[in-house]
């Protein structure tokens, strides 16, 4: 389980600091309940217009996709190339010891091996040896009536199963309506939803593919797809920070 205590690496920044800020024991119970939890401010609202910014260049990104092309939804995002601007890079190393505990403490609970060594650095590496070599970082643009379907990250075999997204814009102000979404597949029962409106700046972490519910026998994986509602009005970016690189 996670205990709470801060990793032996965090305190050295202000991206370690603004992580360090959270409860991370109310963090943990809140996704262990719903497979999802908001996270508190990481980035300042100077820096969600600067990595907004980058969406309209070209250079700091290695492909883009149009949602609709591939009935993914509506919208557009685009894979950042490595290496990652500071914020990218910075809040992941900062997340990483936060959220390996939790998603080791899951697969315990299902009886599965996990894989994750304790740096981000470590297990990046194994993901290229295993042939997943590209960056996985997004940065996502809905306009008006866009939306993203429900899905899931996975990339490739070597799957961390926790991933952040932040909303890089206003709510109520930028955009009405682009809530996160996520649905669970509960054993032998009807899918739950829920629904959250992200804050401008904050994180949101939850889980990449499926989470460890109590059944009659003991612990099973849940299946959880996440997507985005339609956009009212505005328009909304977000960053999305995934752990593990893709084929």
């Amino acid at each position: 389980m996670n205990t709470g205590k801060a990793p032996a690496t965090s305190g050295t920044d202000r991206w370690y600091d603004r992580v360090e800020s959270a409860d991370w024991q109310a963090i943990t119970a809140e996704i262990d309940e719903y497979g999802g939890a908001l996270l508190p401010r990481l980035l300042t609202p100077e820096e969600t217009v600067e990595i907004r910014g980058l969406y309209e260049q070209d250079g700091p990104f290695r492909s883009t996709v149009d949602m609709a092309r591939h009935r993914f939804g509506e919208g557009r995002y685009r894979y950042f190339d490595t290496p990652y601007p500071e914020p990218v890079e910075r809040l992941k190393q900062a997340l990483y010891p936060r959220l390996l505990p939790i998603a080791r403490d899951w697969w315990t609970r299902l009886g599965r091996p996990a894989p994750w060594p304790d740096s981000l650095d470590e297990w990046l590496r194994m993901c290229h040896d295993a042939g997943q070599t590209k960056s996985t970082a997004i940065l996502l643009h809905y306009g008006e009536k866009d939306w993203n379907a429900l899905h899931r990250d996975l990339y490739g075999d070597l799957v961390f199963p926790l991933q952040v997204v932040i909303n890089l814009n206003e709510p109520g102000v930028d955009h009405t309506g682009g809530e996160f979404l996520l649905l669970e597949q509960r054993p032998r029962a009807q899918s739950r939803g829920t629904a959250t409106l992200l804050p401008h700046g904050h994180g949101y972490l939850f889980t990449t593919r499926d989470r460890p519910v109590r059944s009659t026998r003991g612990w099973s994986a849940a299946p959880v797809r996440h997507g985005v509602s339609a956009i009212r009005s505005g328009e909304r970016h977000t960053l999305a920070l995934v752990f593990h690189d893709a084929a």
